[in-house]
């Protein structure tokens, strides 16, 4: 049993009770032998066995136990990988090493992210194991960042595959007219080439072969080689090592006289060989074109910025701008790095961003993002994050992480792909086998299908066993030969390993640049299949900003002087001090009392006393009463501001106000009663106004059968009125939601006990997605089958989200909705093509109806279709509902 001892940095415990919850939960998990913390030292040692624990669970322990260890995360460029087989070495490779807690190799994108321990393991460890699966790491160099040394290996790459594609082109080009040939007789006529051209002598053949084994064929012999001898698998290499290899060593024995037979192959390894380089070539073309839209991402940064420092203007490196910095960005220039407008008024032009052409208005306190362009007026900005903690920065790291983590579907391709190539190499050498003992049967198979297919017949004519007294077909060694190398070449790992993460790669990229921030391809699969989206109402449907609209006194009006006329009443009770009028006493006694608070109504409770002169004062005591309003020692005396409950749990009677506030939540306001020293003094009421395209959202969503739920912790009328606004049924509205309750609201949806659109009891589960954009949103996010966070969201819940919306605009949801499943529909296309042409090819070939040379011309060929499907993705618009090429006229004649 092999035992290992992680050491860890553990941040957040404060005391003795803090390290034993730490240790508690580390020592619940099966396999872990031993667990300490220290909370004085920040350290904590685990014992664990490797084999019934990971690393990554006991990490998930301690923050599940609201604690965090310290783990790094790179990204690396990783040379030399041929399909998904490589991937998965490299990844193995990499997770065995101790300390490592997770590796996410992406053969499409040549990268492994890698999250490890830093305590445990380093960069140099991780850069060693992937040397010693047998593949090229590139090292980061600390005068270069790790994008520049990757696009230079990438370039680097790509000439060395031109060359392979033009020097082998050179060698192949004599036989062309072997080609030719064979062409003509396939399509039943005589070739024009004369045959002293169309065949060359057999040593001029040999040389040529030889010379294309030790050039191209070196490249997969050693990637072949390389795969068995660092752990024991086959890959796609191994297939063209061997296919080439066995024509190879047959044609020499027929050229040496050791196997009689007339038939060389050496022409059907050539093209085998340029054939396959072509297509690498093209493949590695389309994977850095594929990366070319994040690249470009990141070049967008200015070079330099303007600083302002003590009134002097100054030219500095994009380097040297630290945060707090005030930076002049005149117009037509790009916004150095993310930061506040301290002064000035202008638009920006945020399209690479959100996607969006339209400009935005920016003034005083409003956030900019770096690399966004200053279209007219000077602005004055403060600097919030510079370097790696800008937001371009954020979202390129965002769409790696989400090219890391593959779908659910990518699992099985893997698990298929892990068995798909032994699975051939049987298969070939079965099928070669089998015609050498029953060649007569076999070819009867063959002919019969060829009749079917015109363009297929067996190769050579077939078995001259099996057509006995006829001049047609080749030796039955031969003909084995040449069904080995067919289904051997026939079979392409690569399309099926690309099929996925190709189409994630464009698709998260897309999404990236349309404003949409997804966590992983696994998120893109979630998505598509969501039936019911639930928004919360304050700042997803509305626009979070509250106002003022009402301040209803209660009781009899104010006389001159600030006397009640008459003698007041048992509502009102004792009347105030101060001379003012009732309305003013009401709104001064409220935004004293809010003062203190931060909440958007608080706040436009005092902005409204502040615009009307009424005296603000400070609160002497403030509690905040979650979910029902607060509570305030002010100059006015004791005030209660929120919902009815809270002033009724303090023993004062709102139904003197209910009217009131009865009317003003029927207009879709958020009211609430006022009371000063155990006395209704007053109703206010705020508003939010909905957005605009919450409407055309929420219209949208349902046309595609997707129930819509609205969550708010305002009362029943206020919310049903909000609802009808947008379009969102009464059945579907959860009103007067805690903060707290929000995530469990979310859970019995999914549970499947909450009512349908209809009013109906669902009988099984739904798929959920969350969309908000506050602190108390962040549970329920995270409960979510999709947790969506708007982007004028906090922080926390940015961070407790799957998808990030960039905008702080709900119709972005329907885009989200669009790419996940254009992205889900393009890896479907590809798994669909890759599957057919291994499917629909491999029984051709082993019944011994394709050339090698064509097999290996269909290989390459797959692969590059793969890839040149998924970069077709990259012109569509998410704004649009995707359709496949095939359905597009169908849905233009509907119209």
């Amino acid at each position: 049993m092999e035992r290992r001892r992680a050491h860890l940095e553990i941040t957040g415990m404060s005391c003795a009770t803090c390290s034993g919850t730490v240790e508690d939960a580390v020592a619940d998990l099966e396999g872990v032998e031993e667990a300490s913390a220290n909370f004085a030292t920040d350290e904590g040692t685990v014992a664990y066995d490797p084999e019934r624990v990971s690393l990554s669970e006991i990490y998930a322990a301690i923050d599940d136990a609201g604690f965090e260890a310290a783990a790094e995360t790179r990204t690396i460029t990783v040379m030399g990988m041929s399909c998904a087989t490589c991937s998965g070495a490299v990844a193995d490779a990499v997770e065995e090493l101790p300390g490592v807690l997770r590796a996410d190799v992406n053969f499409a994108s040549d990268e492994a992210r890698i999250a490890y321990n830093p305590v445990d393991a380093s960069l140099g460890d991780v850069y060693a194991a992937i040397e010693g699966a047998g593949y090229e790491p590139v090292r980061e160099d600390g005068d270069d960042g790790a994008d520049d040394q990757r696009e230079r290996a990438v370039q680097r790459e790509l000439r060395r595959q031109r060359r392979l594609v033009v020097g082998g082109g050179l060698l192949t080009l004599p036989f062309v007219p072997m080609m030719i040939e064979m062409l003509y007789a396939l399509a039943g006529a005589s070739s024009p080439i004369p045959m002293a051209i169309a065949h060359p002598p057999g040593w001029l053949e040999f040389v040529l072969a030889t010379l294309l084994m030790a050039t191209l064929g070196k490249e997969f012999v050693v990637g072949a080689y390389r795969a068995f001898a660092h752990d024991r698998r086959a890959n796609m290499d191994t297939l063209v090592a061997m296919g080439t290899s066995a024509g190879y060593v047959y044609s020499t024995a027929v050229l040496a006289g050791l196997v009689a037979s007339e038939g060389l192959y050496f022409e059907a390894v050539a093209f085998i060989l340029w054939f396959i380089t072509l297509g690498n070539w093209l493949e590695v073309r389309s994977k850095a074109r594929a990366g070319n839209a994040l690249r470009e991402l990141l070049e967008m940064e200015a070079d330099e910025a303007t600083v302002v420092r003590d009134g002097e203007e100054r030219q500095v490196p994009l380097e040297e701008v630290r945060p707090g910095d005030v930076l002049k960005v005149r117009p037509g220039e790009k916004i150095p790095t993310d930061g506040v407008v301290v002064d000035g008024q202008s638009a920006v032009d945020e399209s690479m961003l959100t996607g969006e052409s339209v400009p935005v208005e920016k003034g005083a306190d409003d956030e900019v993002v770096g690399a966004t362009i200053n279209e007219n007026g000077v602005l004055l900005v403060e600097a919030t994050n510079v370097g790696s903690e800008t937001a371009i920065q954020q979202i390129v790291d965002r769409v790696k992480e989400a090219q890391s983590r593959q779908p659910e579907i990518q699992r099985l391709v893997d698990r298929v792909s892990a068995y798909f190539v032994p699975a051939v190499i049987v298969n070939a050498v079965v099928w070669a086998l089998l015609w050498l003992a029953a060649p007569e049967t076999l070819f009867a198979v063959s002919s019969w299908l060829g009749s079917w297919i015109p363009i297929l017949e067996p190769v050579g004519g077939g078995p001259a066993v099996a057509v006995p007294g006829t001049d047609v077909g080749v030796p039955l060694v031969e003909f084995s030969v040449v069904v080995l190398a067919s289904a051997l070449l026939i079979a392409c790992p690569c399309a099926l390993g690309l099929a996925t993460p190709a189409a994630t790669m464009v698709g998260s990229t897309l999404a990236a640049t349309n404003g949409v921030l997804f966590k992983g391809g696994d998120v893109l699969e979630q998505v598509r299949g969501i039936d019911t989206v639930v928004f919360d109402k304050t700042g997803t449907l509305t626009h979070g900003e509250m106002v003022l609209t009402d301040v209803e006194p209660v009781g009899e009006p104010i006389a001159d002087g600030g006397a009640v006329a008459g003698d007041g009443d048992a509502a009102t009770g004792p009347e105030p001090d101060r001379q003012e009028p009732l309305e003013s006493f009401v709104l001064g006694a409220a935004a004293t009392a809010e003062s203190g608070s931060e909440h958007p109504i608080a706040r436009a409770i005092v902005e409204a006393a502040d615009e009307r002169d009424v005296a603000v004062d400070t609160p002497t005591d403030f509690e905040n009463v979650p979910g029902k309003g607060v509570r305030a020692e002010t100059d006015r005396g004791t005030v209660l501001i929120g919902r009815r409950t809270l002033l009724e749990d303090n023993g004062v009677d709102t139904a003197p106000a209910e009217e009131t506030l009865s009317q003003l939540e029927s207009e879709g306001k958020t009211a609430m009663p006022v009371a000063v020293d155990g006395q209704l003094r007053g109703v206010l009421a705020v508003a939010d106004e909905v957005r605009e395209s919450a409407r055309e959202t929420v219209a949208e969503l349902r046309d595609r059968g997707i129930d819509v739920v609205m969550l708010t912790g305002d009362n029943e009328r206020t919310a049903r009125a909000v609802a009808e606004d947008v379009g969102i049924d009464p059945e579907n509205v959860r009103a007067e939601v805690l903060p707290e309750d929000k995530a469990d609201h979310v859970d019995v949806l999914q549970a499947g006990d909450g009512p349908t659109a209809g009013g109906e009891r669902e009988t099984g589960g739904r798929r959920v997605m969350m969309v908000g954009d506050g602190v108390n949103d962040a549970p329920a996010l995270t409960t979510a089958q999709v947790g969506v966070a708007i982007g004028s969201g906090t922080d926390v819940a940015i961070e407790s989200a799957d998808v990030t919306l960039m905008r702080d605009d709900p119709a972005d949801v329907l885009k989200a909705v669009n790419i996940s499943e254009a992205t889900i529909s393009k890896v479907r296309q590809n798994l669909f093509w890759a599957f057919v042409y291994n499917t629909t090819l491999l029984p051709i070939a082993s019944l011994g109806l394709l050339n090698p040379a064509l097999a290996a011309l269909a290989m390459a060929t797959s692969s590059v279709s793969v890839m040149t499907n998924s970069l077709a993705f990259a012109a569509y618009d998410p704004h649009e509902e995707y359709r496949p090429a095939i359905t597009r006229p169908l849905a233009w004649l509907r119209r």
